[in-house]
């Protein structure tokens, strides 16, 4: 039993450094995905402003196109949001349709990037 108890001495250094990096790549991976997501929140807050606000609601497509985008540029959002296929705004039987739909690539190490894709759908009725 005493020789037992001196052969125990717990994690290997082997071990300690397969742990460690482990961590630093969950840490890498996350501080990359970290921005789209924080300019995806920034984007859907900036949208779900101009919905309540029945001023901008009012106007036509194209002005609530140049005040998101603008919201978003001060806002220092990468997403291109001027774009039709990123935001698509259609006037449909009273009601306005809100659709943000993209995806963004986040290059990770060498030859390997993650792909993060956004669907969001907002209805709003035309005053």
């Amino acid at each position: 039993m005493i020789k037992a108890a001196k052969r125990e001495q717990g994690a290997s250094f082997v071990s300690i450094l397969i742990v460690m990096i482990m961590v630093g790549v969950f840490l890498a991976v996350g501080f990359k995905l970290f921005t789209p997501y924080k300019d995806h929140a920034t984007v859907k807050s900036i949208l779900e402003n101009v919905i309540y606000d029945p001023d901008l609601v009012g106007r036509d497509s194209r002005s609530i196109r140049s005040t998101i985008s603008s919201r978003a540029t001060i806002n220092q959002v990468r997403t291109d949001l001027s774009r039709e296929d990123f935001l698509k705004i259609e006037n449909i039987d009273g009601k306005i349709h809100f659709d943000l739909v993209y995806e963004e690539r986040v290059p990770m190490f060498y030859n390997v990037d993650a792909v993060v894709k956004f669907n969001e759908h907002y209805e709003v009725i035309k005053p």
